[in-house]
């Protein structure tokens, strides 16, 4: 006997594995695929055979164009440096509330979708929900666009795409684009005592975060368009998160790395930014190199994923304003995959349950009222799409 699990029950299962961008999400993957068949919903998977990963991809209902997609990812961000009050891999209930790395962000998405989907009947849809869960989210939205390219291959053309992450379920047409840069400042080692014959990579690196933040300001003082007054903050950001480098107090830094992220507007684009960082650089550059023609900056680009630009009434807008009874949108500061969904063809918008706070936090958690929206949403959406 096919046995249908609740919401709460398969969150359970998907915090469980530890899915860890940096680690492999096949139990995770294996696990749903598992849970899809036994309910004769046929499923796909798009492997990245050499980091062990893979995406899922599902179709319930008829093979007809004209469906709906619903998106989440597999993947969570670390749990170590932050004070958990529970075990971050258990899902522990206190107070209505649901904790457990990726409960908020997004695996109470998925565990809804694939629980409420499971309880309804197939049979009854006129039109297909096609259910994409990606890899690699956390790092970049690595995995959407091979994910994307296989549903577009196998499956009927969808009309919509609705991207679960966490929104307290208010319908967001729009949201921040952006890249990920790793920044490689080459120095020259010498006695500190010396230092003027060499070149500390962490002090460079040290006037090319300083030329970030004055940036940063720039872009700030510029803010006044309308669509970028729907953003909290109105305007780009760039943004360094980690950095590394060097040996000893008294040794000039022969390495220094870190990261550069940029976060862009749908009207503001993130190129014009780069370059003008890129051109500082180069002038940095040829300063070091009158000291030492082997040191040097180099940038390489990690990841990138586009905005989500409105729409203005669009087949997605208007499908989640029906379901959630919502008529005003609001503008998500954060980036997803909805973007590369838009790009690809489909008209899309970010709705999910929990609220962005609460990820990538210790003791992340998502209440049950939320979790309750999000199944009433996806009833609504199988009632819709059986008429």
């Amino acid at each position: 006997m096919v046995t249908h699990l609740e919401t709460v029950e398969i969150l359970e299962r998907l915090v469980g594995f530890p899915t860890v961008s940096s680690e492999t999400n096949l139990e995770l993957i294996d696990w749903v695929g598992s849970y899809l068949n036994d309910h004769g919903i046929a499923f796909w998977l798009e492997r990245d055979g050499d980091a062990g990963k893979a995406g899922l991809y599902a179709l319930a209902g008829p093979r007809v164009e004209g469906g709906i997609i619903l998106s989440g990812h597999s993947d969570v961000v670390p749990v170590e440096g932050q004070t958990w009050l529970s075990d971050p891999w258990r899902l522990t209930e206190r107070g209505g509330r649901y904790y457990g790395r990726g409960t908020c962000d997004m695996k109470g998405f998925v565990a809804a979708v694939l629980s409420r989907l499971t309880a309804a009947d197939p049979g009854m849809l006129q039109k297909p929900i096609l259910l994409a869960l990606s890899r690699d989210e956390e790092i970049g939205c690595v995995g959407a666009r091979p994910l994307i390219a296989h549903m577009k291959r196998a499956l009927p053309t969808a009309a919509a795409a609705i991207i679960g992450e966490p929104t307290m379920m208010q319908v967001s047409d729009c949201h921040k684009g952006g890249g990920t840069y790793a920044v490689t400042v080459q120095g020259h080692e010498v006695h500190s005592s010396i230092m003027h014959r060499g070149i500390s990579a962490i002090m460079v690196s040290g006037r090319l975060i300083e030329w970030i933040n004055g940036e940063n300001k720039r872009l700030a003082a510029k803010a006044g368009s309308d669509m970028q007054r729907r953003f909290d903050p109105p305007y780009p950001t760039l943004h360094v998160g980690r950095i590394k480098g060097g040996t000893a107090p008294n040794i000039t830094a022969g390495e220094c790395r870190f990261d550069l992220e940029i976060r862009s507007l749908p009207d503001h684009g993130h190129d014009a930014i780069l370059e003008r960082f890129l051109d500082f650089a180069r002038r940095v550059e040829g300063e070091m190199q009158t000291i030492s023609p082997a040191t040097g900056i180099e940038l390489a680009k990690r990841a990138d994923a586009p905005p989500l630009r409105s729409e203005n009434g669009g087949r997605a807008e208007e499908l989640a304003c029906a379901l959630t009874g919502q008529t005003r949108m609001y503008a998500a500061p954060y980036i997803t995959e909805a973007g590369l969904f838009q790009e690809a063809g489909f008209s899309s918008v970010v709705c999910g349950p929990g609220d962005v706070a609460q990820a990538h936090c210790a003791n992340e958690y998502i209440a049950a009222e939320q979790l309750s929206q999000c199944e009433n949403f996806v009833d609504a959406l199988i009632v819709r799409l059986s008429q």
